[in-house]
């Protein structure tokens, strides 16, 4: 994410992206990733200027921003936490991690912390299912989470 940049500069490198596309039909997906990746987000103003640049309804993008559970229409706290909620995490403890995650962080799934460092986030699986539980922040993956491991994670990224 390109969080020292202008917004019109990030505007200016998405709208270079698509017009540099050799096909811009089927490329939706494709560009609504870069356009994340760019502005971290993907703001009502943002999924617009996609549809025009890609001259489809506004309806549509909309519609693959909110099926897609890797698409955010909100933005993200620098440390995006994410438990993992799939059936072998899940009997193995996670959702007592998830809860100690809550009341330490003072948010629930889905919120980021006032100051923007965290978020809090659950996945259905991570595919580490013998690590089971296991715990995500941004792309480290930390497995036999236990909830007493929570204070110490959440320190270990307050520098």
């Amino acid at each position: 994410m390109c969080v020292n940049k202008s917004i019109e500069e990030k505007y200016n490198e998405l709208g270079n992206f698509i017009n540099n596309l050799h096909e811009k039909e089927g490329a939706l997906i494709q560009v609504l990733h870069k356009a994340q990746d760019i502005f971290g987000y993907l703001s009502k103003e943002v999924q617009v200027f996609v549809a025009e640049k890609l001259n489809v309804p506004v309806s549509k993008v909309y519609g693959v921003v909110t099926f897609y559970s890797y698409f955010t229409m909100e933005p993200s706290g620098k440390y995006v936490i994410n438990v993992c909620m799939g059936t072998a995490c899940f009997v193995r403890g996670a959702a007592e991690v998830l809860e100690e995650f809550q009341n330490k962080l003072k948010i629930k799934v889905g919120e980021s912390t006032s100051d923007g460092k965290y978020t809090l986030q659950v996945l259905r699986c991570v595919g580490a299912c013998g690590l089971a539980p296991v715990v995500t922040v941004n792309d480290k993956v930390y497995g036999h989470f236990t909830k007493d491991q929570v204070g110490k994670l959440i320190e270990e990224y307050s520098e």
